[in-house]
């Protein structure tokens, strides 16, 4: 055994000695039963290590002193607070014995973290600057190892919890929080993190992340951005039993309970801050469309689940267009196969249709004909008009019996059977299940018609992607276009080739849609705008780099691609008259400026992190 192993044994071992005597002990001294007259509040509390408790804080504590919402709601004894830190010593000591047992990403969130607990400024320096390194580790695939691993890293609270217990205080609860001016609010009720499942009070660490990159990529104000976590309860049965879990511990409400408590959340967020914009992220689809429809048009607010994966997806679609040498245009000819009927790859559908529509005269034929593109594959197969209980958001794209008869298809026909018939130009993966493009279904698309098919395996986390760059080229061919949700390294095809592995990730649009709905005073977040960042990011690429098979940019220039998309969707929104102005810059003005105006405009109200001479004035 190592020395350093050998010291961290025996520390671990006395403290826990020392700290079971002392809980142990029959007496306290006066000091102990005397109350404390503190002068703080809130954050300055949490953040106080003389008078902060954590987790320990009491309910009656936490609304004496506006507390009720800063932390996970689970109120934690002294021991559940010891055991936390001996789980988290013990990792310590396993780590030093046998090697590390966390991964290095992981190791490497926890060194961001504090970091950006000491020095926020700092700590957007770095993101910045490193963005290409940085973003897989505050954001996916990182951030799912961190959602589900919440409950041991929680240290310092970030953001803000409204639970199922809160209901009837959420109005005052969100004064608890210091900040006068909330631009941006990701919230999460934890339901479906990824395609990690329910991680329920855990899943708070997206809302982070994804908040983290609002800043880095779109230059919003780091003090006026709010994650959200919105406890329910969960369904994960390992959380319920586990006697460390930070959540409620109770099965998630649903129907009108659920509803009611979404309800009141969205009324207090906007009574505060009205002009804020609310980010829903990884709603379980049974709500994700639900909630879309029911705020959309009277709050600002947008799902990126829903809306951002479908925009980065069209952009990626008309750039497999471009790749083929074809115009955008063409786009309505392509004939996709998509797996996956969740609220990302529906929203991806009702997107793409929509899109191509538009291309051929926006009328209900066009839209009628540019359904038929679609095979979508579920779980059970095949969708089709004779699914039963068929899900009432993928009706529209269920085949038509006489349609799928003339392919030898039939209902629940399975996934290579569907590829092997339809000849796609594009396999489409949106189903969080890992290697559902086997072997036998790539070999199946070497059929295609398409002189250049293109893969999408766009499920997060990387273990959910639905195959890996190597196999799309060695099983499809070099000429494949290939992209997925998360990061994957290019691939060397021999003989100077190299098999280009595009990162459709969210994070090329949610931000600028985020940053051109602020600066325009959108009421809404359309489908117009929506769009328009979508085309916008279609055309970003070069059409050398196209026809290289490279159809999303680098991430390194992030900062850049965020800019000229709220540029596109400040546009999109003056367009349809939407526009009602930031600041200084009324409607008015807006109205005024032209192309590079509006990107002058954008690129002068993103923050950017520099340290402020900071001046003392007593009260």
């Amino acid at each position: 055994m190592s020395n350093f192993s050998r010291q961290i044994r025996l520390s671990s071992s006395s403290m826990m000695r020392c700290l079971q005597y002392r809980l142990s002990r029959s007496f306290t001294t006066i000091e102990g039963h005397r109350p404390t007259i503190v002068h703080k509040q809130g954050l300055d509390i949490l953040h106080d290590p003389w008078f902060n408790k954590g987790t320990a804080f009491s309910m009656t504590e936490r609304d004496r002193l506006e507390l009720r919402g800063l932390l996970p709601p689970n109120v934690m004894s002294n021991e559940q607070q010891i055991e936390r830190f001996m789980a988290d010593l013990k990792r310590l000591e396993v780590n030093a014995r046998d090697g590390p047992s966390d991964t290095n990403s992981l190791a490497m969130w926890r060194i961001l973290n504090r970091l950006h607990d000491r020095n926020e400024t700092m700590y957007y320096k770095v993101l910045i600057a490193k963005i290409e390194e940085y973003a897989p580790i505050v954001y996916t695939p990182t951030v799912g190892l961190v959602c589900q691993k919440y409950g041991g890293l929680f240290r310092r609270p970030r953001g803000m919890y409204f639970s199922a217990a809160d209901r009837g205080e959420m109005m005052s609860m969100v004064y608890n929080w210091p900040a006068d001016q909330v631009d941006m609010i990701v919230v999460t009720d934890g339901s479906r993190i990824l395609g990690l499942g329910d991680l329920g009070v855990q899943g708070i660490g997206i809302a982070i992340g994804k908040l983290d990159l609002y800043v880095a990529a779109a230059g919003i104000n780091p003090q006026r951005v709010l994650p959200i976590m919105i406890d329910v309860g969960t369904n994960n049965e390992a959380l319920l039993k586990d006697p460390l879990y930070l959540g409620l511990q109770q099965h998630r409400l649903d129907g009108e309970e659920y509803i009611a408590v979404i309800d009141e959340f969205m009324e207090a967020v906007f009574t505060r801050w009205p002009h804020v914009i609310v980010q829903f992220e990884d709603f379980q689809s049974k709500w994700a469309f639900k909630l879309l429809q029911r705020y959309r048009n009277s709050y600002r607010m947008f799902n990126d689940d829903v809306q951002g994966t479908a925009g980065v997806a069209i952009a990626g679609l008309l750039g497999a267009v471009r790749a083929q040498g074809k115009p955008m245009i063409d786009f309505p000819k392509q004939k996709i196969v998509v797996a996956g009927a969740g609220s990302a790859g529906i929203g991806v559908l009702n997107a793409a249709r929509k899109t191509m529509a538009r291309m051929l005269g926006n009328n209900e034929l066009a839209f009628e004909a540019a359904g038929s593109q679609f095979w979508v594959v579920d779980a059970n197969g095949l969708v089709t008009e004779e699914r039963e209980n068929i899900d009432d958001d993928a009706k529209p794209f269920a085949r038509k019996t006489k349609e799928i008869g003339r392919h030898g298809l039939k209902e629940g026909a399975s996934l290579v059977e569907v590829v092997r018939e339809v000849k796609p130009d594009v396999l489409l993966g949106l189903s969080a299940v890992g290697g559902l493009f086997s072997k036998e279904v790539l070999e199946a698309l070497k059929g295609s018609t398409s002189t250049r098919p293109a893969i999408f395996a766009m499920s997060n986390p990387t273990t959910n992607a639905e195959c890996t760059p190597e196999e799309a080229f060695s099983i499809v061919g070099e000429n494949v276009v290939f992209a997925s949700g998360s990061p994957f390294p290019d691939v060397d095809l021999g003989n100077g080739h190299i098999g280009h592995c595009n990162q459709g990730n969210n994070m090329y649009l949610f931000p600028g849609i985020g940053l051109g709905t602020l600066l325009s005073g959108s009421r809404i977040v359309s489908d117009g705008m929506l769009q328009a960042a979508a085309e916008c990011l279609a055309g970003y690429m070069t059409e050398d780099e196209v026809l290289k098979g490279i159809i999303y940019p680098s991430i390194s220039s992030i900062r850049d691609i965020t800019k000229q998309v709220a540029a596109a969707v400040i546009s999109e929104a003056i367009e349809e008259d939407l526009a009602e102005g930031y600041r200084e810059m009324d409607a008015r003005e807006l109205r005024k400026l032209n192309k590079d105006e509006i990107i002058s405009y954008v690129e002068n109200n993103m923050w950017s992190p520099e340290y402020p001479t900071l001046i003392y004035k007593k009260d």
